[in-house]
This record gives structure tokens, C-alpha cells and sequence, in this order.
């Protein structure tokens, strides 16, 4: 039994077992290794020989360092991002396995789970399904004499982790996936309040101070920014740049703003939910006296502002 930092030092050729093959790039997190390579559809048949001559040599450096590649737990998707588009086909990954692996059409990351698709559909109905049963267990109880802030705590206890882990991926989801979200905050308002199912939960929601989930995602979002911009976040998200960063930029008078310089996404919805693109546009939508020195002054006024914005119309 190694400790963390010895398992590394022990994994750490892994990286460059997989680096030497072109195009893929490797992801590693305690004993889980991932293999990231692209392409276009034209390119799919070179890539499929890259990862399978890549796997074969991974499945061969951990024999020689006694260690066993499980075919069980092994997993092959393929991001497709054109609809027209038809890349589903098995993936031989060494000659150890038997038969192909077939392609699945979500995988668990960290927690998350993403689709082939990167619409996000299996991540929110796992997300709801968990917190709604929490909801089940806590409805059990309700005969026990308990407070609505009692309920309120097991609310957040139970399911905050859920509700708001990595929701920062939910940026710019389809609507309908986020009233898929909102149901489950609005069913937990009306268990906490003992309201029937068809009364309104504005009000509720209200007197808790909850933010709605489109603007909940906007909080975690705007968070990540500001720690990108501080340098408080990881090194790859900090390609952000200053306007008046930009030399040609020093004699305007947007230069001495701090509104963020917008990339153009490509051509597919995904783009715009990519959060150099996400970041600062929510970023650039931010009044100036949201804008704090510190991240405890800037969470409270960017929760003070969006709880203002969720519930304008009431």
C-alpha cells in the first residue's frame, strides 16, 4: 500500500508512456487514468489506431510494473459534436482483451456525468433523482416534530453537495433541463414549508434567500472568474486578459473597466458554454459595484445582485 505521493512517483512514467503517442493527451486522478485525443470525422480511423496502439502499450508498461488493467472498468466515448455525424463503433484497446470495448453514451467524471453529446441530460437526472430521494427520506420523518429551519438544515446537508457540485458545467443548458433543476429546489420549498403541490414557491423562496438555478450557475461561474482573475484558480483556466492588458487598447476608455475581453465560440451550441467564452461573458454582465478586493465581499455582493435578478418580476 503506497501513499499518494508515492503512488505518483510510482505512475509517473504513465505520463509519458501516453504523451509520446500523438494527439492524445493523458488525465490522471488517484488510480484512474484517462486518454483525451481529437479529431475530425475524416481523421476517426488514424485516431482509433492511436488509442488502440496507445492502450496496448499502457496494458504492457503496467504488467511490467505489476499492476493489471481491468477491462470491466474500461470505457470508451466518443464526443461527437456534428449531428450528422455517425462515430459509434467498438474500439479494440489491446490484445489482451478478448473482444472490442463498445462505446457508452455517458461516462462519470469526478461526479460528473457527461454526455456523448456534452448536453449534460444524464448529469442533471442523476443530480435530481439522488435529491429527490433525499426529499423521499425527509418526507418519511415528517410526522417527528421538526422546525422548518430543522428542515431546512437537512435540506442543505443532504443535498447542497449534490445541488451545487460542479453546476459551473450547467452553463447554458437547454430550459428545459433546468426546470428539471428548479423542480427539485421547488419541491425541497415545499417540503420545508408544508405547501400543497400546485401553491407557488416564489415567496418561500424568498424568505429562505434562494437563488433560482440559472442563477445559481451564474454565481459559480462569476466565483471561478474572479479567482481566475486573482490568481487563485488553476494555471490552464488563467487566459484571461485585462482590455487594458491590450497595448491597442491602453487609450480607451473601456481600458480602465474591468470587463473582460469575450471570445467568439465556434459554431456549435457547446461553444458558448465553454467557459472561456461563459466567463466573461457573465463577468462583462456584473454592475462595477459588484467588484470586491476580497472573495468574501465579492460572494456577498454578487449573491445580494443575482438574488435581485432572479426574482425582478415579483
Amino acid at each position: 500500500m503506497l501513499g499518494p505521493v508515492l503512488f505518483v512517483l510510482y505512475t509517473a512514467n504513465l505520463v509519458s508512456l501516453i504523451e509520446s503517442h500523438n494527439s492524445l493527451s493523458p488525465h490522471l486522478y488517484a488510480d484512474d487514468t484517462q486518454v483525451y485525443g481529437s479529431c475530425s470525422p475524416a481523421a476517426v480511423d488514424a485516431l482509433s489506431v492511436t488509442v488502440s496502439g496507445c492502450s496496448a502499450d499502457v496494458a504492457s508498461w503496467m504488467r511490467s510494473n505489476r499492476l493489471q488493467l481491468n477491462p470491466d472498468k474500461t470505457e470508451v466515448m466518443w464526443y461527437v459534436l456534428r449531428t450528422d455525424a455517425n462515430i459509434n463503433f467498438p474500439l479494440p484497446l489491446c490484445r489482451s482483451m478478448d473482444v472490442p470495448v463498445a462505446p457508452v453514451s455517458s461516462v462519470r467524471d469526478l461526479c460528473i456525468y457527461t454526455d456523448a453529446d456534452l448536453v449534460m441530460r444524464m448529469h442533471v437526472k442523476k443530480t435530481a433523482s439522488r435529491c429527490f430521494a433525499v426529499l423521499r427520506l425527509i418526507s418519511s420523518v415528517r410526522s417527528v416534530a421538526m422546525c422548518q429551519r430543522t428542515r431546512s438544515r437537512r435540506w442543505w446537508s443532504l443535498c447542497l453537495s449534490h445541488d451545487y457540485y460542479g453546476n459551473a458545467v450547467l452553463t447554458g443548458l437547454p430550459v428545459y433541463l433546468l426546470r428539471r433543476l428548479q423542480s427539485v429546489l421547488n419541491a425541497a420549498v415545499r417540503l420545508i414549508f408544508g405547501l400543497r403541490r400546485s401553491d407557488h414557491v416564489s415567496d418561500a423562496l424568498i424568505s429562505l434567500h434562494w437563488l433560482r438555478i440559472p442563477q445559481r450557475i451564474q454565481f459559480k461561474v462569476a466565483v471561478l472568474t474572479y479567482k481566475v482573475l486573482n490568481g487563485c484558480a488553476p494555471s490552464y483556466l488563467r487566459s484571461f486578459v485585462r482590455v487594458a492588458d491590450l497595448p491597442s487598447r491602453r487609450a480607451l476608455r473601456s481600458a480602465n473597466t474591468s470587463r473582460l475581453i469575450q471570445r467568439q465560440p465556434n459554431r456549435s451550441s457547446v461553444g458558448e458554454r465553454d467557459f472561456p467564452v461563459a466567463g466573461p461573458q457573465v463577468w462583462n454582465s456584473l454592475p462595477p459595484e459588484v467588484i470586491a478586493p476580497s472573495l468574501h465581499t465579492f460572494r456577498r455582493r454578487l449573491k445580494t445582485h443575482l438574488f435581485t435578478v432572479s426574482y425582478s418580476d415579483n
